[in-house]
Formats: structure tokens, C-alpha cells, sequence
């Protein structure tokens, strides 16, 4: 960790940067340096770019020991199935880099100290002084407590020996179809190719997939898919 450690730059009351990756606007990474939710910033070929104080306090990483890091390394996600999120694969950096919205997402991930955590992320894009690529600026909070709260409610409402299965009577069959590619692993692009309609179509369709199986990110849907053998 030297060589990140001695390009090290303060922005602020509280963020960290990498010196050839600063945001561009000095207004947004202000906000990102004062910011209650933790911020963190990846750069295109994955490393963490940007780490402000709310994200140390949440993860327990300092921005001296994540900077510069694969950002999978230092977060350890996985979704509900315990399936990785943050690798090589990362479904949120191809959205990225094909210019796709990304939509909001939880994933659990590792604080420094090994304990699990839940993390609500959403992510916006940033552009960066040099003129290079720009950097995808992550904003989380820890919904841990949330989600242990929300699942001993569904537990104990849900009847004896019955699994919350309503969800799939309520997909149209292009919905499930849908489900079923996403589980597969197409991304938006394959999608819309393969099923001959606009990639805003099948965000479309995606959306009403999420609202009728209370899920908020395709992470979740995908989980919930291989949970009731849709696939």
C-alpha cells in the first residue's frame, strides 16, 4: 500500500482521493466529504479511487489502507444467496461502463473487523479533472438492523411450513422470461437483443419484476428467482 498511501490528497472535512482521479466538480466532492451516508469512488478498471469518513466509520477501513485497492477486496459482497457480488464479473460495473443506469442495490458485505453487514447502495457518475474516465461514486448506508427487523416480521406472519411463493402468480410470462435471463446472466444489452425490444423496455419490465416480488435490486430478483426453482 506505499504507492497509494504517498498519492494521497485531502478534499475537504473528510474525504480521501487519489491524485490523478479527483471528481471534477469541487461542489460534489464537498458533499461527498461531509456526506452522513458512506462514499466511496471506483475507478474504470476497478479500484477505489475516493473513500470519505462515513465510509470508514461503517466499514472500518481508513482511506489509507483502501485506496487504490480492488474494490471487491475491500467490500466482499455477496448477495442474498451468498453468491459473490464484487469480482470480475461485477454486474454494476458492466451497467457502468456500457452508460446503463444502475439500479439501486443492497448486497451484503465485510467490515474490516469480518463482521457481515447489509449495505443500501445506489451509484452516480462523476467525471474527474484529468479528462479521463469517470469514476462511479458509490453512496451507502447500513440497513443491517433494517433487514434482520424485516425478516423476523415476514417470518412470523408467514404461515407454517409455506414459503412466500405469491410473487411468481403475479409475473406476466414476459416478466418471468425476463427473470429467468437475468438469472442466466444477461445483462440489460443481451436482453433487449435477444428479446427484440429497447434496452428502456426491458428496464421497464425489470422494475415491475422488482415491485411485484418486493425486491429492489436484480441482485434480489435473481436470489428470489433461484430461491422458488424459476430457473
Amino acid at each position: 500500500m506505499g504507492g497509494p498511501a504517498r498519492d494521497l490528497r485531502d478534499v475537504g472535512q473528510g474525504s480521501r482521493y487519489m491524485g490523478q482521479t479527483r471528481v471534477a466538480n469541487d461542489g460534489l466532492h464537498q458533499a461527498l466529504a461531509r456526506a452522513g451516508d458512506g462514499a466511496f469512488a471506483v475507478g474504470p478498471e476497478g479500484r477505489v479511487a475516493l473513500w470519505n469518513r462515513s465510509a470508514e466509520k461503517i466499514l472500518g477501513w481508513s482511506a489509507r489502507e483502501v485506496l487504490g485497492r480492488p474494490c471487491g477486496e475491500v467490500l466482499v459482497g455477496v448477495d442474498a444467496r451468498k453468491n459473490g457480488v464484487c469480482d470480475g464479473g461485477c454486474d454494476v460495473a458492466g451497467q457502468f461502463r456500457l452508460g446503463q443506469p444502475v439500479v439501486r442495490f443492497q448486497m451484503e458485505a465485510r467490515t474490516k473487523a469480518g463482521r457481515p453487514i447489509w449495505l443500501d447502495l445506489s451509484v452516480l457518475e462523476a467525471p474527474v479533472t484529468n479528462g479521463g474516465r469517470p469514476l462511479a461514486i458509490h453512496l451507502f448506508r447500513d440497513i443491517t438492523d433494517t433487514k434482520r427487523l424485516l425478516e423476523m416480521v415476514q417470518e412470523r406472519l408467514r404461515p407454517n411450513g409455506q414459503t412466500n411463493g405469491n410473487g411468481a402468480m403475479r409475473l406476466t410470462r414476459r416478466e418471468v422470461e425476463i427473470l429467468r435471463l437475468m438469472a442466466l446472466g444477461a445483462n440489460t444489452k443481451a436482453l433487449a437483443e435477444q428479446l427484440h425490444v429497447s434496452p428502456a423496455t426491458v428496464r421497464n419490465h425489470a422494475q415491475n419484476i422488482f415491485s411485484k416480488l418486493e425486491v429492489h435490486s436484480r441482485l434480489e430478483a435473481v436470489a428470489w428467482a433461484n430461491r422458488h426453482r424459476l430457473v
